[in-house]
């Protein structure tokens, strides 16, 4: 493991109870920063935080409830005195179908969590980070993302959207020393995939010419860079890490 410096730093990672935020909030601890766990499942999330150790807190948040955001800022700043680093990873699947069998309800809560969540957290943190001159925010989206996977019309949008974000929100930002960029994942063999059909989880697994699914540890190790002060000339950016399905 090559050693990221994140000594001092004070991270708020979102659905860091498990999978790609659980590894996330592991790797940020081994760079030395402290971490809030931002979950809507409290127990589970302190029980992650337990088995981390020292420098892990967590919270019960809602991502897709300003009010809600807002408090827990304020409750983390208190707990952390500030807020260097913002990971936007808490996200659903939603259920696989085309979409003209996808209902709408289902369709706005996947659009809810995975992408007003990432715009909420944004714009309750991003104002902190404007007055400490300093932030870096890193938006966990998806291949499915930039090429838009079959059954998955929700999933994808909401993906490409927190693509779009990215790239506005770093233009926007720029000037402050806050670097806002996108990873775009494989899939990983995390608990989402029990949302997910095995067809659709065969498919995914076809596309990726490595042959093999991501796991959460590269995926931790490429967001631990860009958190850090060495990702201070790239932002609005998307770093690929899906193994050749898509190098674009």
């Amino acid at each position: 493991m090559n050693k990221i410096d994140l000594n001092g730093r004070c991270a708020v990672v979102t659905g860091g109870a498990q999978g790609f935020g659980r590894a996330i909030t592991e790797r940020f601890i081994s760079s030395g920063a402290k971490v809030a766990i931002w979950d809507h499942d409290q127990p589970f999330a302190e029980k992650t935080a337990k088995e981390i150790g020292a420098g892990v807190s967590a919270f019960k948040v809602d991502v897709s409830d300003l009010a809600a955001v807002e408090k827990t800022r304020d409750a983390t700043l208190k707990a952390l005195g500030k807020i260097d680093i913002l990971v936007n990873n808490a996200g659903i699947a939603g259920v696989n179908k085309t979409v003209w069998e996808t209902d709408l309800e289902e369709w706005r809560k996947v659009l809810r969590i995975n992408l007003d969540g990432p715009f909420i957290c944004c714009k309750a943190i991003a104002p902190a980070m404007i007055s400490q001159g300093y932030g870096r925010i890193i938006n966990i989206a998806s291949i499915a993302g930039k090429e838009g996977n079959p059954n998955a019309a929700h999933y994808s949008a909401s993906k490409a959207g927190l693509i779009a974000l990215t790239k506005s929100l770093g233009k926007e930002l720029a000037q402050y020393d806050i670097m806002v960029n996108a990873v775009t994942p494989a899939a990983a063999r995390t608990a989402i995939f029990d949302q997910m059909t095995k067809a659709h989880i065969d498919f995914m697994l076809s596309k990726i010419p490595k042959g093999r699914f991501v796991l959460v540890e590269e995926l931790a190790a490429m967001v631990a860079w860009l958190a850090s002060e060495d990702c201070a000339f790239s932002t609005g950016a998307v770093f690929d890490i899906s193994g050749g399905r898509a190098t674009y």
